[in-house]
């Protein structure tokens, strides 16, 4: 079989940063994400017997080193689940910049998921979808699910997952994200989640981490963006200080980025319903109510060192665009 997947990226409001059990990317606090329509990562991946090797291509060109060995091993795990040996061929597309904190390894391992799950001959729940997308990448889990999702920690491989808790149309919020750098970040996340335990503020974060998100629960839920807008603030100030002080310590912002913030929060002070996050990389989601997002737009464009500024309103789950039968024709 072949099948073609599409994901969408997430940001997150409450954070994921840092493991429990990083070999089972069990994360080390819950979190809460939007998923992100505007963007998507599209993935096929066909089982052919006649291959020696898995060949896999992202955006164009063939991969290899760590990307690969990445791809396969979450291949590997779908075989396993599926009794299967073949190879496979994985050509994969991002819309959006890759490795940039755009959360792309999210919907790529979303994706590859649920498209290698489908070409393997599998059916999975929702909830067994999001748990095995985790293994790929963390995030991952988040974007298997519609609109708002929240994933738990969980104490087993199978208790961690992710599940809506608001469709897409149950609040228009937009996500105008500034671009001040498109080029692929130097210290990945996957790197960084293994630093987060040695900063001295990691372990108050994640004991303070789910009265955040019940807090940013409750606000979402209620459509109050008055409320949302400095908890989704300080949660991400707080994730930055545990890079910042990691060791090695992990500084993504640039002086735009600094910038970008200092603007946000005039902006709120005057009027502008708006509040930034911003994952692990310089660029800074501003969310805000969708019928102010042309607004937004246009301010973010007008501030020094913004290269590109993407609109999103809230995405839908992971689904499969196509599914063929081996050797027939695409």
């Amino acid at each position: 079989m072949a099948a073609t997947a599409e994901a969408h990226p997430n940001i997150a409001f409450i954070k994921y940063w840092g493991n429990r059990n990083p070999a089972l990317n069990l994360p080390a606090n819950p979190s809460l994400s939007m998923n992100l329509a505007a963007l998507r990562t599209v993935t096929t991946v066909s089982f052919d017997p006649d291959l020696a090797q898995d060949e896999v291509e992202i955006n164009g060109e063939r991969v290899e080193g760590r990307a690969y060995q990445r791809v396969v091993a979450h291949l590997d795990r779908v075989r396993a689940l599926a009794g299967r040996r073949e190879r496979a061929r994985v050509v994969s597309r991002n819309d959006f910049p890759t490795g940039a904190g755009l959360a792309s390894s999210a919907s790529a391992f979303a994706a590859l998921t649920l498209a290698a799950v489908a070409a393997a001959g599998l059916t999975l729940s929702e909830a067994a979808l999001s748990a095995l997308a985790r293994l790929g990448s963390g995030s991952a889990a988040r974007s298997i699910p519609a609109g708002f999702v929240e994933w738990q920690t969980g104490e087993r491989h199978e208790a961690s997952f992710a599940r809506s808790i608001a469709p897409p149309d149950y609040w228009a919020l937009a996500d105008v994200i500034a671009i001040v750098e498109q080029a692929h970040k130097p210290v990945t996340s996957r790197q960084g989640h293994q630093l987060a335990p040695t900063s001295p503020f990691q372990e108050a974060r994640v004991a303070t981490a789910p009265a955040r998100l019940a807090a940013c629960k409750r606000a979402l839920l209620a459509r109050d963006f008055t409320a949302l807008a400095p908890i989704l603030e300080q949660d991400t100030l707080m994730m930055h200080a545990v890079m910042m002080t990691s060791t090695p310590s992990l500084f993504y912002w640039t002086g735009e980025t600094v910038t970008i913030i200092r603007a946000v929060r005039c902006w709120r002070e005057g009027g502008l319903p708006v509040a930034f996050t911003i994952d692990a990389g310089p660029n800074v989601h501003c969310i805000c109510p969708a019928e102010v997002a042309g607004e937004v737009e246009g301010r973010l464009w007008e501030l020094p060192g913004v290269r590109e500024v993407l609109v999103s309103g809230v995405g839908g789950a992971a689904r499969l665009i196509e599914q063929e039968p081996r050797g027939a024709a695409p």
